[in-house]
């Protein structure tokens, strides 16, 4: 399936702003860690990009709904297990395997924690952030708050990777497509 059927479905389910830059955001960093790990972009990307397919119009079904979506979109069981696998222990028993999921499920919540930190920023930019801020910004429990650390870390030691490592990367990824990114929601 290409990307503008992807995006296409997403749009379907999704109208809020908030929900398609989150969408576009872990697109992009995913495409990004494909590139880094030797994989295919364009799949990473889709995966991405429909993660939260059903998260705005059915919260109480996140991971669970989004198969019967995903179906009807005409995407098949390796992007659904993608997919679903960012829920696990949360919302499904669906174990990220492939290395695209566990980056996936490590990034999800991160992308949206280097947002809003980045949102706190006179910039208001990741272009300049640092890993020393963003960590100051991670250690406040209090500092978005729905973005759950205990996921971030779980990700980390599911890829064998040190967090800071994981933060870093992520804070780069996010640099590289920040700029389309904002372009898209324009």
């Amino acid at each position: 399936m290409s990307r503008e059927n992807a995006l296409d479905l997403l749009k379907k389910y999704n109208h809020e702003a908030f929900h398609i830059r989150h969408a576009l955001t872990v697109e992009s960093v995913m495409k990004w860690y494909a590139r880094e790990l030797g994989y295919d972009p364009e799949h990473w990307g889709i995966v991405g990009l429909l993660h939260d397919i059903d998260f705005e119009k059915y919260p109480e079904e996140h991971c669970i709904k989004a198969p019967e979506l995903l179906r009807e979109g005409g995407f098949g069981d390796d992007i659904i297990h993608a997919v679903c696998s960012h829920g696990y222990a949360l919302t499904v028993d669906v174990k990220p395997e492939h290395e695209m999921e566990k980056v996936l499920y490590a990034v999800d919540e991160l992308t949206g924690l280097i947002w809003a930190a980045a949102e706190m920023r006179p910039s208001k930019s990741v272009q300049d952030m640092e890993l020393k801020s963003l960590k100051k910004k991670y250690k406040s429990k209090n500092f978005a708050a729905g973005c759950s650390r205990e996921v971030i870390e779980r990700g980390a030691e599911m890829l064998g990777w040190e967090l800071n490592d994981l933060l870093n990367k992520t804070i780069l990824a996010m640099r590289s497509c920040e700029a389309s990114v904002n372009e898209a929601m324009n």
